[in-house]
Order: structure tokens, then sequence, then C-alpha cells
């Protein structure tokens, strides 16, 4: 087993994580794992990737090479668009809220953003704000993409759960709960497409 993924978006989103989600839940599973993550200007509302590679044998590189993801992660579709080079084009996925942040003024149509991201063979484009808002969790993004993820990660979403419970366990039951909530409304999403 191998997967490769990208996790991306804009500073405070939290595509970093949902990174970290998805490495304990991988490390629970006794799977090995690497990551490379850029932070940018994430104070600002710059953008932040993650690479993150997980296997049952060890891995060498914690760099994805283009053409070889098997996911890109993101809770901004620009930021989708702008990993699409590393997607396995025959077999990667591809999973963005449609959502823009838009943070710089030449930020391009949204619409056209989205036609590009949709060109891929497999992807999910869904407006994962909307559905993080009717659960009363507007930070929640994250988790519904990551949970709309979670059918391609190839980890148990228990496994996912059990992280986030481990990740944001001191900040009480309340958070916990919306968090696997977020998660478990994406992973609808992705069940009914």
């Amino acid at each position: 087993m191998k997967i490769d993924i990208i996790l991306c978006g804009v500073g405070g989103m939290g595509a970093l994580s949902s990174a970290a989600i998805i490495s304990q839940a991988a490390l629970d599973m006794g799977l090995y794992m690497k990551q490379a993550e850029t932070h940018g200007m994430a104070q600002r509302g710059g953008d932040v990737q993650s690479h993150l590679r997980l296997s049952d044998k060890e891995i060498a590189s914690d760099l994805i090479p283009e053409g070889q993801c098997d996911i890109i992660l993101s809770v901004e579709p620009m930021e989708a668009l702008r990993y699409l080079p590393f997607l396995n084009k025959k077999e990667g996925w591809v999973i963005t809220n449609e959502n823009p942040f838009i943070n710089i003024p030449n930020y391009p149509e949204k619409d056209v953003v989205l036609a590009e991201v949709k060109k891929v063979k497999n992807s999910i484009v869904f407006n994962a704000d909307k559905i993080a808002l009717d659960l009363g969790n507007p930070k929640g993004t994250n988790m519904v993409v990551l949970g709309a993820a979670s059918k391609y990660l190839r980890i148990d979403i228990e496994k996912l759960e059990n992280a986030i419970r481990s990740i944001f366990g001191r900040k009480g039951e309340e958070v916990v709960m919306a968090n696997i909530n977020a998660l478990r409304a994406g992973r609808e999403v992705a069940d009914k497409m």
C-alpha cells in the first residue's frame, strides 16, 4: 500500500491540521509516513501545502514527484489548481471546496478555476463551507473536505476519528465532536457521488 497526498489551502484554513490527522491515523495503522510542509505567508493568508506520503514500506523521499500524486485535498480551489501538475492523471483524485479565498487582487474568475479543476476525471468539487456552516462549525471546512477524501485514503474512518480525538482532545469534547461530525458529513458527500 502506498498513497501520496498533497494537502493545500490558505494559511488558517486547516490544511495542516488535516495533514496531522491523516499522519496520526496512518501511524496508528503501523504505516510509514513522511511529510514536507511549506507554510509560505500563512499568517497573511498565503498558500500552505503539505506533501504527505504513506506506505507499508519505507519511504525514501518526503516530496511527491510531478505526475505521481494520488490525492490533492484542498480547502480552496485555486490551490487545488496550482498542484494539478503533481496529480496522477489516470488514477488521481482532486477533492476541493468550491469556494475561493480571494486574497490577491488578480484572483481568477471562480468559474474559470472550477472548470479547470473539474476537467480532472476523478474530482469532487463541492460547497464544503456550506456543509460546515449548516453543522454550526464554520471553521470545520477542512474536516468536511477531509471527510470527502477519506473514501480514497485507504485509512479507516474510525482511525481518522481517533486521530481527531487525540489531536483536539485538549480543546474539549464539544470541539472533538464538531470535527468528527464535519468529517462524517464530508464522507457522506463522497459516498453519494
